[in-house]
């Protein structure tokens, strides 16, 4: 049985989340949910599944220090600083190439650093079927996620015939991968039970991705041949990545492999999951009082419900006869915004970013 690899990818902003969520401490870096950050969960959730040391974490060099920080028991040389962000291609490229210097054969998968899965033991399994369905043939296996509702913000799997099973889970060959679809269309794909969400977590073997990578996006493929090539010269990995990571093309991996290949399978999930991708969706893993309130640190609501509060230690942040609110306080900010428009703190973010005076804040 080939060696098994675990790439999480941890290079997010997480803006959804200002203004807890920074770019040198960002969503995954904390503890959104729970009482450790996202980071050391999802490493946390590997354990007798993979060794530590077999654990890679691919960042941006801004918040490679603080990745460090929060996860003491990585090995400082599993944890990669990207120069620049190129989107997830280029990642999964140098996550098999830090895992063929290891060993040429191996299994690796790629998890995303901030989901929220309660239920270890079933992840375990779905991931162990994972890795045996890549060692048993050239397939890029990628796991489904079960829609519990009609999602608009997700893309989806469409599932084919079965093609096996290991440990009792089925595991279907891919007919196509579809976009975020709108509300009609997504209740459709539920209806059907043909779909799966697309949480972006994949498993593959070394050869049978950069197979996928030569085929269906060459570029990449060139380039981190050539990459390898420098190292095996001598060249530092950081160095490398400085000079070949710029020039390559910024896409997806969904983009770049996966919705062109022919060789693709899905698992689905036997896990609860959820990607707790802006402040209202905390609210599902956090107990509310009596009236809906959802309060982290010292808060209080007065004649008011359904209210997300976030305060810093030592501060008090309370709220009066005010319902559907979100508000977190920090050190050096605080955010007031109704629950039904947290997709807007985006756009707050960037406009911060944009002004010279408050870009500390971003």
């Amino acid at each position: 049985m080939p060696e098994k690899y675990v790439v999480i990818m941890a290079g997010g902003r997480g803006e959804r989340f200002w203004p807890q969520s920074r770019l040198r401490k960002p969503k995954h870096l904390l503890p959104i949910v729970g009482e450790t950050s996202m980071l050391s969960q999802t490493i946390d959730r590997l354990e007798g599944l993979v060794p530590v040391e077999n654990v890679f974490v691919i960042t941006n060099a801004e918040q490679r220090d603080a990745v460090l920080e929060v996860c003491p028991a990585l090995k400082p040389e599993n944890v990669i600083g990207e120069p620049v962000g190129r989107d997830t291609a280029p990642a999964v490229g140098l996550a098999a190439l830090l895992v063929k210097r290891r060993d040429a054969q191996a299994v690796f998968a790629i998890l995303p650093a901030d989901h929220v899965i309660h239920d270890a033991a079933g992840f375990q399994r779905v991931l162990r079927a994972g890795f045996d369905a890549a060692s048993a043939e050239p397939v890029l296996v990628t796991i489904g996620i079960q829609p519990a509702f009609p999602a608009t913000g997700y893309g989806y799997i469409h599932k084919g015939q079965e093609w096996t099973q290991f440990d009792d889970l089925p595991a279907y060959r891919v007919r196509r991968f579809v976009e975020k679809p709108d509300l009609e269309t997504a209740r459709s794909y539920v209806d059907s039970g043909e779909y799966f969400w697309n949480a972006g977590m994949f498993i593959w073997a070394v050869p049978t991705v950069e197979a996928a990578f030569e085929q269906h996006s060459p570029g990449h493929f060139r380039d981190f041949s050539a990459m390898n090539a420098a190292l095996d010269a001598g060249e530092s990995l950081d160095a490398a990545m400085q000079r070949f990571y710029p020039k390559m093309e910024k896409i997806s991996v969904d983009f770049a492999l996966m919705e062109k290949a022919d060789n693709v399978v899905t698992i689905p999930s036997a896990f609860d999951w959820d990607d707790v991708g802006e402040w209202p969706a905390i609210a599902r893993h956090h107990e509310a009082d009596a009236n809906g309130n959802v309060l982290k640190g010292e808060a209080m609501v007065e004649a008011g419900a359904n209210n997300i509060i976030v305060s810093s230690k030592g501060h008090l942040t309370a709220i009066v006869g005010a319902d559907d609110l979100i508000v977190v306080h920090t050190d050096d900010a605080t955010l007031v915004c109704p629950k039904s428009r947290a997709q807007e703190i985006k756009a707050l973010v960037k406009r911060l970013g944009a002004d010279e005076a408050l870009k500390r804040l971003t």
